[in-house]
């Protein structure tokens, strides 16, 4: 009974406009969140409160609206239920991935349903279990708003090239054989932190926070998802990876090439 009308009370307690710093893009225009939950008195408390802090919010009830949604306001954000009328959000999930590079928070009934989505890597950027708090859900928004876009780099401007593989952090442009490879902000991001210090082994922690930023709460297993959507788009073999290398019980580093 978490997202009820408790949530309610707890929207009309907060502070007014707590959070309004990343509520607003840069040019001053509130940032459009996208919410896709089919049970319409929890979506309006969560749009609410959203609406509160300051965002736009666009509300759709089932997957295939959700879907023409993303291509028609271009969120920056989307909060999406896994159980879903229509797709479901699994589908969802994949398909805007293919259009835009929006947070995406996912919305799932039990807690071992995350290790499932981890493991279909269905490319979302956090989960939230239910039940929780509306207060927890635009946290995590807020969160995942103040990550750094790219994090440092030892050499900011240099290309990096990787056998096949050149990175120009600068452009952010990646090349495989001399043919562009479209990465999401995420995984740019992951490969840019990698290959800026290649010798180097990432914890998932050090990963989070530098891609995420410190103040991320979730599951560190998100960046799992995120190497395993990068290593596809990069042809690397899971099992002799040439470029994003697992060692094993510690974190990621970069490969030869």
């Amino acid at each position: 009974m978490t997202m009820t009308w408790s949530s309610l009370r707890t929207v009309q307690s907060m502070p007014k406009n707590a959070f309004l710093v990343t509520a607003i893009d840069a040019v001053g225009l509130p940032l459009n969140v996208l919410v896709v939950k089919d049970e319409t008195a929890i979506r309006r408390v969560i749009s609410g409160y959203l609406e509160q802090d300051g965002f736009a919010v666009t509300e759709v009830a089932d997957g295939l609206a959700a879907v023409q949604a993303a291509r028609e306001v271009s969120p920056d954000v989307i909060v999406l239920d896994v159980g879903l009328p229509g797709l479901d959000g699994i589908e969802v999930c994949r398909q805007v991935r293919t259009f835009t590079d929006a947070y995406i928070i996912m919305l799932t009934a039990r807690t071992d349903e995350v290790d499932k989505l981890i493991g279909l890597s269905v490319g979302a950027d956090d989960y939230l279990t239910k039940p929780f708090s509306a207060r927890e859900l635009v946290a995590r928004i807020h969160v995942l708003l103040r990550r750094p876009r790219t994090p440092p780099t030892s050499v900011p401007d240099a290309s990096r090239v990787f056998g096949d593989l050149q990175i120009d952090p600068a452009a952010r442009e990646v090349t495989l054989a001399g043919m562009p490879i479209d990465l999401t902000r995420t995984e740019f991001d992951i490969l840019d932190l990698l290959s800026a210090q290649p010798r180097r082994v990432h914890t998932r922690a050090v990963i989070v926070e530098e891609v995420w930023g410190p103040g991320w709460v979730g599951d560190e297993r998100v960046v799992d998802v995120h190497v395993a959507h990068l290593r596809a788009k990069l042809g690397d073999d899971t099992a002799a990876p040439r470029y994003v290398v697992t060692i094993r019980g510690v974190g990621f580093r970069m490969g030869a090439g």
